[in-house]
């Protein structure tokens, strides 16, 4: 079955040019399709037009009838005082609609026994039941648990979270409606790694459709089974996850490159064959002109093939300062609290030279804090960090400012770096910045273009320490690739913050997971630390099973056995039988009176008696068997 169909879309924002140009792609049921291509090719501008807030110039979307579909972007409006559990809530309110027409006919049935009241009653809570009614409150909080949105949080005003907090609580509202087709965009922005991988996982259970546009290429590899690539606004498919899409593209490009060459090099010699005949033709034989002219008509099917395009490629490499000591630096005893709140104590670590360390943890743990130390931009509670006499230090920051924000990019490129105008120009357009872009002010730029420029900045200092927060975060799939380009010939010490498991893959020699206001230092790669983790969990379980086994069990001879037990037993019995038996009259008695509604109240009002009264009886002879 086919739960979206796109066929012809048309979109533009600006006089001939259309960031749609008859797109066309359909989605099966329970399909998981990453939506893939540069930032502005249009992905966004899809999603706008599959849920109806955006208009499209031509073409149609059909959306299969009765589906539910839900756009992870879009922050609903609520009342003023509204605080995130009633948003959480607001998810379940067509269960709490229900809940309400339920009570209002238990309350009616009093009176009214009318055939009509007990058929919408029964088809009501038989709805209630499967819609997961009587388990709302669990959900909840097992959803508000797995994207980290704590109690406190729950009771805080909407209003007054953070755009990230917001996009987490969004999240969290949208799975709980139990959507039929869910629409990610950037869902994993403001989740740290514990929370993306809690996504991941619900995604994979999820049975509806998914489509989602992400730069977390890891993200795309767990979570979706096919790609559509928007190009020049039009699709492109590819039958497997990103990594399968990054090898099928390259595949593609060498093989339409060949195609390329191959009719180019037809191309010339046809070429040379027609001007020969026509040559001919003029010193007498009129009849090669035709030949000549056949000939120019294969080499205007041939001029028709395109040579592919690919992104330029970073050609800008860090300059690395000659750094000959082992020590980078050191951090002795370190702690760093805000009022209450204790970040992290008794940190003692330290960098050597060459050494590549992802820190990693939980939102709100410490990790900018612990890169601002470093940078003196905090100082530290007790202790001290020092580095060695002959290190120079890159910072990237998270959020990145500048100055002048009326300066336009190529001018503080040439304020900021001292190069030369060309030099200016050259750097970047290897990062992007090409054109008339560059005189665009930089108070203007995206989080992601601020990013960007700063590390071209950062590019032309000698660095040997290199610190970045959240590198990745703000950059499309790519400019990662751009950024990791540059790292990957900088071969100096390098510590950095990230939730992108690509690019923590790619890069770590060494992992700092901080935890609990303390840092454990992991010597290995992300992978090598995941499987530690992973073992370390096992053990855990497996200790803890062990002391169940191992736990004192109650001893037959510890309790002492009372007199006349056999008897007791055997009185226990026959009383369960009879029981049993009246249980058994009451099954049958249900049946009997199957459309009198106040007669099956007190037929279930009996009943629940006398079940209670057989568990305890249950109880009992379990009880005294095990004295036997």
């Amino acid at each position: 079955m086919i739960d979206i169909s796109v066929k012809g879309l048309v979109k533009s924002f600006e006089q001939d040019k259309n960031i749609l140009d008859g797109l066309s792609f359909e989605v099966n049921t329970g399909e998981r399709v990453g939506i893939l291509g540069r930032n502005g090719c249009g992905k966004t501008t899809l999603f706008r037009i599959l849920t109806g807030e955006l208009r499209s110039d031509e073409g149609t979307v059909s959306i299969y009838k009765g589906k539910r579909l839900g756009l992870i972007s879009q922050i609903p409006v609520y009342p003023e005082g509204y605080t995130t559990d009633m948003v959480l809530q607001d998810a379940h309110r067509r269960l709490y609609a229900m809940q309400e027409r339920i009570n209002a006919l238990t309350a009616e049935m009093a009176s009214d026994h009318s055939p009509q009241v007990l058929e919408e009653y029964d088809r009501l809570s038989a709805e209630f039941q499967r819609c997961g009614g009587y388990d709302m409150e669990r959900e909840r909080n097992r959803v508000a648990n797995g994207l980290d949105i704590p109690p406190a949080m729950r009771a805080q005003p909407f209003d007054s979270l953070s755009g990230g907090e917001k996009t987490r609580v969004n999240l969290a509202r949208l799975i709980l409606e139990d959507t039929d087709i869910l629409l990610l965009d950037e869902p994993t922005n403001h989740l740290d790694l514990n929370a993306t991988e809690w996504l991941e996982d619900y995604l994979r259970k999820f049975h509806g459709t998914v489509l989602a546009i992400s730069h977390d290429r890891y993200f795309l590899d767990q979570v979706t089974q096919r790609s559509i690539e928007i190009h020049d606004g039009k699709a492109e498919f590819y039958n497997g996850n990103y990594s399968f899409y990054v090898v099928e593209r390259q595949r593609r490009f060498d093989e339409q490159l060949k195609k390329y060459e191959k009719d180019q090099a037809k191309l010339e010699q046809l070429q040379k064959a027609a001007a020969q005949l026509h040559l001919w033709a003029f010193m007498g034989n009129d009849k090669l002109h035709k030949r000549a002219f056949s000939m120019e008509k294969r080499m205007e099917k041939l001029q028709q093939t395109e040579r592919p395009k690919t992104d330029r490629k970073l050609t800008v490499k860090f300059q690395e300062s000659e750094f000959l000591a082992d020590e980078v630096m050191v951090v002795d005893n370190v702690s760093k609290a805000f009022g209450d709140r204790t970040l992290f104590s008794d940190l003692t670590l330290d960098i050597r030279g060459g050494e590549r360390i992802a820190l990693i943890g939980d939102n709100g743990t410490g990790k900018s804090t612990f890169l601002k130390l470093i940078m003196n931009e905090e100082t530290p509670d007790t202790g001290f960090i020092r580095k060695g006499p002959a290190v120079r230090t890159a910072y990237l920051p998270q959020i990145v400012t500048f100055p002048v924000a009326e300066r336009s990019i190529y001018d503080t490129m040439l304020y900021e770096t001292k190069c030369t105008p060309q030099g200016a120009r050259d750097r970047l357009a290897a990062f992007g910045f090409m054109g008339e872009d560059v005189f665009k002010p930089v108070g203007a730029l995206s989080g992601g273009e601020r990013s960007r420029l700063k590390l071209c900045m950062l590019m032309g200092e000698q660095v040997n320490l290199l610190i970045l927060d959240e590198p990745t975060n703000h950059l499309d799939i790519a400019s990662r690739e751009w950024m990791e380009d540059a790292l990957s010939d900088y071969t100096e010490a390098l510590l950095f913050v990230s939730h992108d498991r690509y690019f923590i893959e790619k890069f770590a020699t060494r992992v700092w997971e901080l935890r609990d206001g303390h840092i454990t230092d992991y010597k290995g790669t992300f992978s090598q630390y995941r499987e530690y983790k992973a073992r370390q969990a096992q053990f855990v379980q497996a200790a803890k099973n062990a002391e169940k086994q191992d736990a004192p069990k109650p001893k037959k001879e510890q309790r002492k056995r009372p007199p006349n037990i056999e008897k007791q037993i055997a009185k226990l019995e026959k009383e369960i039988e009879k029981l049993e038996a009246q249980s058994a009259q009451l099954d049958a008695q249900s049946e009997e009176f199957a459309s009198d509604y106040q007669k099956l109240l007190d037929i279930a009002e009996e009943k629940e008696t006398i079940t209670a009264q057989l568990e305890q009886l249950y109880a009992d002879w379990e009880d005294l068997s095990g004295l036997l």
